[in-house]
């Protein structure tokens, strides 16, 4: 069997890691052996928390990619969930991983992250004290994927809708 590299990206609030755990949930059903490698944890665990420059959102994310290549070969998935703005860095997952790294676009509208904003951050970013929220008011924006990927609509589809759409593209 491939092991399998399920990689969500999208801004903060789409529902990355909403996704992450329902999807693991499927899979432990059906007996897999799988790994949650959730962006906000790693950057904790690495002491990474407020430095989001666009050098170090690469090399975080270099790091993720080097983390699941050790240890890849333990788990039939590893289920990523981080924003990963740049777009060389999940190309560089999608070379690395070939044919097992699926992507998962995870999107909604802007609208809808502010009325959600599950951890607070857009309405720290409206008070102007958080200064670099990707997607809202940071030099960084999201870099869209130039190769397929499967994309999400987490506004338009509840979360039944979305772990089906996944299933069966994985």
């Amino acid at each position: 069997m491939l092991k399998k590299i399920i990689w969500f990206t999208g801004l903060s609030g789409s529902g990355k890691s909403t996704l992450s755990k329902l999807l693991n949930k499927k899979l432990l059903k059906f007996n897999y052996k799988t790994k949650i490698v959730d962006g906000d944890l790693f950057r904790k665990k690495k002491k990474n928390l407020k430095n989001f420059t666009r050098k170090n959102i690469f090399e975080n994310n270099l790091s993720i990619i080097k983390y699941i290549s050790k240890i890849q070969k333990k788990y039939d998935y590893i289920i990523v969930s981080v924003i990963s703005p740049l777009s060389s860095t999940r190309y560089k997952a999608k070379r690395i991983f070939g044919e097992n790294y699926f992507e998962i676009y995870v999107h909604c509208s802007k609208k809808e992250l502010l009325k959600r904003d599950p951890k607070g951050l857009y309405a720290l970013a409206r008070k102007n004290i958080l200064k670099n929220l990707i997607g809202f008011n940071s030099r960084i924006v999201y870099e869209k994927s130039n190769y397929n990927k499967i994309t999400i609509n987490t506004e338009k589809n509840n979360l039944k809708i979305c772990i089906k759409k996944i299933l069966k593209k994985i």
